[in-house]
């Protein structure tokens, strides 16, 4: 092999070992210590850096358990049993898109997290390649309740609003702690496009999920199922 080859490849090499020992110390440290943003908050500022970002960080017992059951219900009803990867989920989404239109996803609320996080949005291979090695370490390390603590004070709500009490107060006056299961679902069923749809000025369709994800909700056992996560 041809020394300035070797030498390219030995350093390629220990990049890439560094940059994976910095994410696992990153997601180490965010078990105890709060993000202070997350890397879709830095893209929305550098496409639109005039836009005020709205955020404010609430622990676990500051958020209605509501809304915690009501993102569940809606988008990863097996958040509490799997790994990080939802291959039944997976499997029909796979199945789905051979022949619709519409692509559907099948991420997790910690694939979500790892992307929005620590990762710059696009569908490459590559991105979700790196998306899967942090999913791993995240459920190594993390605990459910703090997977969906991060997830519930990173989610962008709207244009500029991420996280659950930016959004609580933004849309309906309250507290993230005052959440009402009917303002929740309404809050959940924006998620798939948030700065399109909004839950006080919701269309048919975004109605139409919230009604589903209330019912999903009881279906789950409601606020019980928090406690498979403790």
């Amino acid at each position: 092999m041809h020394p300035l080859l070797k030498k390219i490849l030995i350093k390629t090499r220990n990049v890439v070992i560094g940059l994976m020992l910095l994410s696992i110390f990153l997601i180490l440290i965010m078990r105890w210590i709060d993000p202070i943003g997350s890397m879709l908050m830095v893209e929305r500022k550098i496409v639109n850096w005039g836009i005020t970002q709205q955020r404010e960080w609430k622990d676990w017992d500051a958020i209605s358990d509501n809304i915690k059951i009501a993102v569940i219900a809606s988008e990863d009803q097996n958040f509490a049993t799997h790994w990080g990867f939802d291959f039944d989920a997976i499997n029909r989404a796979l199945i789905h898109n051979q022949n619709a239109k519409k692509i559907r996803g099948a991420s997790t609320i910690t694939q979500q997290v790892a992307k929005n996080i620590f990762l710059w949005p696009s569908r490459s291979w590559l991105r979700k390649a790196i998306e899967s090695w942090f999913t791993i370490w995240i459920e190594l390390i993390w605990s459910k309740q703090r997977t969906l603590e991060i997830y519930l004070n990173s989610v962008e709500w709207g244009e500029g609003i991420f996280g659950i009490e930016a959004a609580s107060r933004y849309y309906f006056n309250v507290s993230a702690n005052q959440l009402t299961p009917y303002q929740a679902s309404l809050l959940a069923a924006t998620l798939p496009n948030p700065r399109k749809w909004s839950p006080t000025n919701p269309t048919n369709y975004v109605q139409k999920k919230a009604e589903w994800i209330r019912a999903q909700m009881a279906n789950l056992g409601g606020k019980n199922y928090l406690k498979q996560m403790e």
